[in-house]
């Protein structure tokens, strides 16, 4: 693991980056103070969208999700933000690109993953597990609207005692990839 401090926009957090001893990716977990007991931190286990996160697409709400994260961390002074490299739910970058191109001919975001040969969504959050351990996390209020990541992010002793809502308002460019995630992946979402 490496440890630094990192300012930001949002204020200071502490960054820790973890490599996997299994595939050598990189993980990152940002802090906001002090965790303490390790008791209801405020997270939000975030997969990587270099299209959303760094270029902010709108095609998706991850950018905007991850910079609401950030937002509330900052604002309680104490919370989780895990960053882990999954991009795509798991496809990798070219893949997603391949998937866009799909989205563009009038498939929808699982439509495409499947054309291509992909389950809707291959992600994995043993790793948030084991990072939140690491960090001294117990119990979790975490952001998010996947049920699917509540239920894996759960485990090894760690426990989300509340889900808190992170919707984004949806626009003309992401409103179909929405009511996607809503309606054939279960996200609970209640603007679309």
């Amino acid at each position: 693991m490496a440890t630094a401090e990192l300012p930001t926009e949002h204020g200071d957090f502490t960054i820790h980056v973890f490599e996997s001893r299994l595939d050598g990716a990189t993980h990152v977990a940002l802090v906001k103070g002090d965790l303490g007991d390790g008791q209801q931190v405020l997270a939000r286990v975030h997969s990587s969208c270099v299209t959303g996160d760094i270029f902010h697409s709108s095609r998706c709400d991850c950018g905007q999700q991850l910079d609401m994260a950030l937002a509330r961390v900052a604002a309680e002074g104490r919370g989780v933000v895990l960053y882990l490299h999954q991009e795509g739910r798991g496809i990798g970058l070219a893949n997603k690109i391949r998937a866009y191109a799909l989205q563009d001919r009038g498939r929808d975001t699982v439509e495409a993953n499947e054309q291509l040969g992909f389950e809707a969504d291959l992600r994995d959050y043993t790793t948030a597990v084991h990072m939140f351990q690491l960090l001294g996390v117990k119990s979790l209020r975490l952001m998010s609207n996947n049920p699917k990541k509540l239920e894996g992010v759960t485990g090894d002793g760690l426990v989300i005692t509340e889900r808190v809502p992170l919707e984004v308002e949806p626009s003309d460019a992401n409103r179909r990839y929405l009511k996607t995630k809503k309606d054939k992946l279960g996200h609970q979402l209640t603007s679309v």
